[in-house]
């Protein structure tokens, strides 16, 4: 335990170095860093929603480099198939006895951060195949098995203008995401010094705070990091009351078509540990649950039609589940 403390501390300075470093690049989005940490260290994955132009791609390749992780990005179009994610056989010849033989030819999903650009333009068949990659760890071709390297941490991004023409992620493919993270315009102040340090000759280099081998420590340290059994309640409590069919609370069976399932509670819980951990503190609390809590429903919560009607969307009902189930418990 005590061994886990000082790893605990390490990680905190770790997470401050990360930050400082990673300002050299990215002005803002503070919480955003905190919360695909917390991912990546509870071996999640990421959905960013955000417009175009907001630093995505740069945030990303900056934690990989900051991380020494092979990074990889992928633009997915229409047109894009499994294969061109996965890799492919060519037939090879070998010049010295002549003979031919299939060779794979690994894709750009063997990175470590893989960054999946606009998943929704690409049909269901080739999202699958970068989903079943994320779920199995391994990529299968011609009957042999792939294994992807470990820490293997998946960002997919969406639009959330221009839908035309898009193949929106099926809910149960979504559960499959840890996280669905908003990035947000900067603020004024932000927007003016972003302007400032982009627009200059000089791009800044940024150094390795930690490298993979740590981070696999950090991910084994997270999953050992003990909780008490009233913040695991409150987690199970948060999920349950989302399914209008499990619940007493009106709102909920007012305006919830779907609720959260189980892996809701699971996801909790670990971006709790991880959090506490982040923030240097042994165990985490309730608050831990409530910070996190939005990102891990947004895409889990499907309101009906009287809630689009009334304007509510799943980060409202959110707000309103949380305070609900702390005043009566």
């Amino acid at each position: 335990m005590e061994k886990d403390t000082k790893k605990i501390q390490q990680l905190h300075e770790h997470r401050d170095n990360l930050f400082e470093e990673i300002s050299k690049v990215i002005i803002g989005q503070k919480k955003v860093i905190k919360q695909l940490l917390i991912a990546q260290l509870s071996r999640g994955h990421c959905l960013l929603i955000g417009v175009p132009g907001l630093a995505k791609t740069l945030m990303i390749s900056s934690l990989a480099e900051m991380m020494d992780l092979k990074f990889s990005r992928i633009q997915f179009t229409p047109d894009l198939m499994p294969s061109d994610i996965t890799g492919t056989e060519i037939l090879e010849e070998d010049r010295r006895t002549g003979k031919r033989k299939f060779k794979f030819v690994k894709g750009p999903i063997f990175g470590n951060i893989i960054l999946a650009d606009e998943i929704n333009r690409t049909p269901p068949k080739t999202q699958a195949a970068l989903l079943e990659a994320m779920q199995e760890h391994k990529v299968t071709a011609a009957g042999e098995d792939y294994k992807l390297e470990a820490p293997f941490f998946v960002l997919a991004t969406q639009n959330p203008i221009e839908q035309e023409g898009t193949y929106p992620l099926p809910e149960a493919q979504l559960d499959r995401f840890m996280f669905s993270l908003n990035i947000e315009y900067p603020s004024y102040d932000e927007e003016i010094d972003i302007v400032k340090s982009t627009t200059i000759e000089e791009q800044p280099e940024l150094d390795v705070i930690i490298n993979r081998k740590e981070i696999l420590d950090y991910q084994k340290l997270v999953r050992r990091v003990p909780v008490s059994d009233n913040v695991i309640e409150f987690a199970v409590k948060l999920s349950s009351n989302t399914r209008p069919e499990d619940t007493s609370i009106d709102f909920v069976k007012e305006w919830v078509e779907w609720g959260a399932g189980p892996r809701a509670s699971q996801y909790l819980i670990l971006a709790a540990k991880a959090s506490a951990a982040l923030d240097g503190r042994p165990s985490p609390q309730i608050n831990d649950i409530v910070q996190i809590a939005k990102p891990v429903f947004r895409h889990r919560i499907i309101p009906n039609f009287n809630a689009e009607a009334e304007g509510v969307d799943s980060d409202k009902i959110v707000d309103k589940l949380i305070t609900t189930i702390k005043q009566h418990g």
